[in-house]
């Protein structure tokens, strides 16, 4: 288990982490969690779309950048730390049009004072 203080962060939490920001903008809410994984969702329509109708790049990214931070943020604590992204990669597969895009968010390494973090995207 990876979660601060031993435990799966309650649906409050959770919900509290979803409802500000730019992910409440792109209508993004968290799906669930494991043991050692976060997974949210994203909408794919006109908030999300690139010009052409597509799921934009840039909206695909800040799902991956929001779901490893608040996954991030969820195992330290809180109280005297804030985890924030330092670097971030991304290779575009395949396209998606209309419905949702899932994140998963899962740590390669968790230091002192840097983690990692790989995050799929499907639809």
């Amino acid at each position: 288990m990876i979660w601060f203080g031993g435990t799966r962060p309650s649906a409050d939490r959770l919900e509290h982490v979803r409802s500000r920001g730019l992910h409440a903008h792109l209508g993004m809410e968290v799906v669930d969690c494991g043991d050692d994984w976060l997974r949210m969702r994203m909408p794919v329509d006109e908030r999300t779309h690139q010009p052409f109708g597509r799921l934009h790049g840039g909206a695909s990214v800040a799902l991956a950048e929001t779901v490893a931070s608040i996954a991030a943020n969820l195992c330290i604590d809180g109280e005297k730390w804030v985890a924030v992204g330092q670097e971030i990669n991304a290779n575009h597969i395949r396209p998606a049009f209309s419905g949702w895009v899932y994140a998963t968010a899962r740590p390669e390494a968790l230091g002192r004072s840097t983690h990692v973090w790989s995050i799929r995207i499907e639809d």
